[in-house]
């Protein structure tokens, strides 16, 4: 190996080694956030005559988190396609996230599609044990009077982009407000010319 070739592999090995490292420089700290995601992607469930569209659990702006001790509000979009009504009467949830709260039964007509959450949140998850920055999945098991239990696995979205209309998460902390970079004057800029 000549010694051109080597500085060339040495360079090319160096590149390889950076580039992981390089790539994640551009994603900055809310990383798992700035990846877009769509809440009804992978969701889209038709179990037992209850179809499920579009499910999330909506989490704080962009940049915060939902803190200790705070709540995560639970929306869904829901069609029962059984010929009898049906009724959401239940949330499941993994008690080391937090205690599940159902404010009131949710009656799904036959045929009818249902906005759970829609225009107040009912169905949440209070006193959580661990902060929700947006990005992670919660394992629920939704119980129906006559469906039974359906199990799905629900993100957690950031308040952005089109969920900034939806209220804000019971507790949630407030985004960090950017810092504002001093910008030169256009005397800084161009300096005194003395005439």
């Amino acid at each position: 190996m000549t010694r051109n070739s080597r500085h060339r592999a040495i360079a090319a090995a160096a590149l390889l080694a950076a580039a992981p490292a390089l790539a994640g420089c551009g994603a900055g700290f809310d990383a798992i956030t700035n990846k877009p995601y769509a809440p009804t992607e992978a969701l889209t469930v038709n179990t037992k005559g209850i179809n499920i569209s579009q499910a999330f659990f909506l989490g704080p702006d962009s940049g915060a988190q939902l803190p200790v001790g705070g709540a995560t509000p639970l929306y869904l979009s829901v069609v029962n396609t059984n010929q009898t009504p049906d009724t959401l009467v239940g949330l499941g949830v993994d008690q080391s996230l937090g205690t599940a709260k159902v404010g009131a039964p949710v009656t799904l007509p036959a045929n009818q599609r249902v906005s759970v959450g829609k225009p107040t949140p009912t169905i949440l998850i209070e006193g959580l044990k661990k902060p929700l920055r947006g990005g992670e999945s919660i394992k629920v098991q939704l119980q129906f009077a006559n469906a039974g239990i359906v199990p799905l696995t629900i993100p957690v979205i950031t308040r952005s982009r089109e969920f900034t209309a939806y209220p804000p998460a019971p507790g949630a902390t407030p985004a960090p407000t950017p810092t504002p970079t001093p910008t030169a004057t256009a005397e800084g800029e161009h300096g005194s010319s003395g005439h």
